[in-house]
């Protein structure tokens, strides 16, 4: 069948780039037919889709780390751990600084069948054995965790401390420092090892109550078997509950204005230092920052998605807002009983239709693991993408002080243009002049090519990637490809006839997947970033690239939720289910239609959006 989407050896040069490909990893490039035939054709074969669920932007070299972390780690599990019997790993790529990846099917049928057996046995007894070695895995995240904020950063003396010889260690400070970085690196890597080890068996799980419930009741929408395990409590809501309930002690201490009026947190602390009540504020304040602030502004994947610990201001802004919405006499709180009432509603509507004992015992079963495992698909998220890689990117940021002070760099915000085995060279560079007592090479070869890959990335970010590339096949079978970053024959459909329209700011009417139900209609505010998430107003529709747990205080003010990316279990969906807010996910295109201040419709529960 031909693509109506371009082969992944055509797209466009961006001209001025030429050579940005040594900015990344080699593997990562489409080849030439003359460079590797074999490999030419079958790139040429998959189908290619932008990652725009954890990439809304293009990934700078050093960031690019985590996406090599999740290539290895997703894959293995699959592939050779678990053994799911359709699907292999996922494949990647890169264009233009963007990241395009493919699933690699398993497609001979008896050796499906053979891998059964293997899942089964190995998936079961994770499914059998869930709570306790989930536990086990929470102790293994705070373990490297732990490891990682206490990781010393050494840097380069005048003189090694005379207890280097007293002692006779024999190794110097330069060693210490390459020693340090590959233990931050490793660490990194280690914790994306864990991200995946329970991960696809949470999605598996769902997709096979999704399957039995399709199969059962032919014409379910997907959107009800997600609502069949909604109104779980799952700790990724933790921080903005944390910020609620400072909004209410706020006013219970009568310190309501003086909180709302200061979102400097020195200003804030000298005021509350003179109140009766501040300093037990201020102390709940300093709890709930550790852990709970450690969450980033954004998906966590890029190194400028700050946290809400390096800048407070972020959350003291909620809290103002919480405040401001409590005195107004609105509800701040979740809807958690609401949605579990439908939920178990719509449960016992569907379980009603099954006509034997047979399948109403494995629908049971099946409802019952897949609620078990839900909470991790959550959860993980603030222990690896917030807490970790907050901590992680501030450890980098103190290798690359030690590079700007001697030169190699003319800004410590220059260390995310290197790949991270550039960053090893350049440390290696700058001990070994430091241990000879000359300059390092790299103060003139560093600054210039950074300086060109700026230029590099500031036309990337002016690139509009397209959403899918390579030979669409018959039909698209991978489940978490389905669920996850919604691509389905029909999304597909969809995203090639909105690419093929020179204005899609003329296109009026256009759909992507039901994410949660209920209809809206109000003004659109288009956010591609945190600081236009801030814009937001009472009542308007989200339109966003993909959406952050970060964002959860906007849940509370915001009419509905509309994305580019994403599948019924999309991040963006979830929320919006728990917060009973409509969403459609998914469409590929609608931060490209939708203008900030339009008025649109969106019915979250047929997928269709309308601009009035």
């Amino acid at each position: 069948m031909t693509s109506k989407f371009p082969s992944p050896h055509d797209v466009e040069k961006i001209p001025g780039t030429e050579g940005w490909e040594r900015m990344y990893p080699y593997q990562y490039q489409f080849v030439e037919e003359d460079d590797d035939p074999e490999r030419h054709q079958y790139e040429k074969d998959a189908f290619w889709f932008y990652d725009g669920l954890h990439y809304p932007e293009p990934i700078y070299p050093f960031d690019f780390i985590w996406d090599e972390a999740w290539f290895l780690a997703l894959s293995q599990n699959n592939t050779r751990v678990f053994s799911l019997p359709p699907v292999n790993g996922i494949d990647h790529r890169n264009i233009n600084g963007y990241p395009y990846i493919a699933t690699v099917p398993v497609k001979d049928p008896e050796e499906v069948g053979a891998r059964v057996e293997h899942f089964m046995e190995r998936a079961g007894y994770y499914y059998e054995n869930w709570n306790d070695l989930e536990a086990k895995w929470e102790v293994k995240m705070k373990g490297i965790i732990g490891e990682l904020e206490n990781l010393k950063i050494p840097g380069l003396p005048e003189l090694e401390d005379i207890s280097a010889v007293k002692e006779g260690t024999g190794e110097s400070s330069g060693f210490h420092l390459l020693q340090a970085y590959d233990k931050l690196i490793d660490l990194g890597i280690q914790c994306w090892q864990y991200h995946f080890e329970f991960l696809n068996l949470g999605y598996a799980s769902y997709v096979t109550f999704m399957d039995f419930a399709q199969n059962m009741f032919p014409d379910i929408p997907a959107q009800r078997v997600t609502q069949m395990i909604s109104g779980i409590d799952v700790i990724m809501y933790r921080p903005d509950e944390e910020l609620k309930k400072l909004a209410k002690l706020a006013i219970e201490l009568g310190l309501a204005e003086q909180v709302k009026a200061n979102k400097n947190i020195d200003t804030l602390r000298s005021v509350l230092g003179e109140a009766n009540g501040g300093s037990k504020w201020l102390a709940a304040f300093e709890e709930a920052r550790h852990p709970w602030f450690n969450v980033s502004t954004g998906t966590g994947w890029y190194h400028h998605d700050k946290s809400w610990n390096d800048d407070l201001t972020i959350p003291l802004g909620s809290i103002g807002d919480y405040i401001a919405k409590i005195q107004k006499g609105d509800s701040i709180d979740r809807p958690l009983a609401e949605v579990q009432k439908q939920r178990d509603e719509i449960t016992a509507e569907y379980r009603a239709l099954i006509t034997t004992d047979e399948d109403r015992a494995t629908f049971d079963q099946l409802l019952g693991t897949a609620k078990l495992v839900f909470p991790y698909v959550e959860n993980h998220l603030f222990y690896v993408e917030h807490w970790f890689h907050s901590v992680f990117w501030n450890k980098v940021r103190e290798v690359s002080t030690l590079l700007t002070g001697h030169g190699i760099f003319e800004d410590v915000e220059d260390v995310w243009y290197l790949k991270r085995s550039e960053v090893k060279d350049a440390i290696w560079d700058m001990v070994t002049a430091w241990a000879t007592g000359v300059k390092p090479r790299g103060q003139k070869t560093w600054p210039r090519e950074i300086a060109w890959r700026k230029g590099v990335m500031e036309k990337f970010k002016a690139w509009s990637p397209p959403p899918a590339i390579g030979t669409k096949p018959e039909v698209i079978q991978d489940p978490f490809a389905i669920v996850l970053w919604g691509v389905t024959n029909e999304s597909l459909n969809s995203w090639a006839e909105l690419a093929g329209n020179d204005d899609p700011t003329s296109i009026k009417s256009f759909t992507g997947f039901a994410g949660s139900p209920g209809k809206a209609r109000g003004k659109a505010r288009v956010c591609r970033t945190v600081a236009e998430v801030a814009e937001l107003e009472d009542g308007e529709i989200l339109v966003a690239p993909t959406t952050s747990p970060s964002w959860a205080p906007v849940f509370s003010k915001i009419g509905a939720c509309v994305t580019d990316v994403g599948g019924v279990m999309s991040h963006a969906a979830i929320v919006c289910r728990e917060y009973g807010m409509p969403a459609v996910v998914g469409t590929g295109h609608a931060t490209k239609i939708i203008q900030t201040g339009q008025m649109i419709e969106v019915d979250g529960t047929t997928g269709e959006i309308n601009i009035v």
